[in-house]
């Protein structure tokens, strides 16, 4: 796994990120790592985003209607 070093973090942004982790009972290198892999998505999320706009948009593909009513969804819920 390659190793990733940054420079010339500055104070504030180092003490917050310090706090954070600390908050969430976390190392700083753990906090680093869910922060970029949240900005950048693998090519596995990404698919796995696209897959998922894909059924939703098949799902609720109705003639004369993008999406259904509000009250149409809360039917659909309550029947299952």
């Amino acid at each position: 796994m390659p190793t990733l070093y940054v420079e010339g973090v500055p104070e504030e942004t180092y003490e917050a990120l310090r706090a954070h982790a600390r908050a969430n009972r976390t190392s700083i290198s753990s906090e680093v790592l869910k922060l970029l892999e949240g900005a950048f998505p693998t090519r596995a999320e990404l698919a796995r985003r696209r897959k998922a706009y894909e059924t939703i948009t098949k799902r609720y593909k109705k003639p004369n209607r993008d999406m259904p009513s509000t009250l149409d969804l809360i039917r659909e819920d309550r029947a299952r």
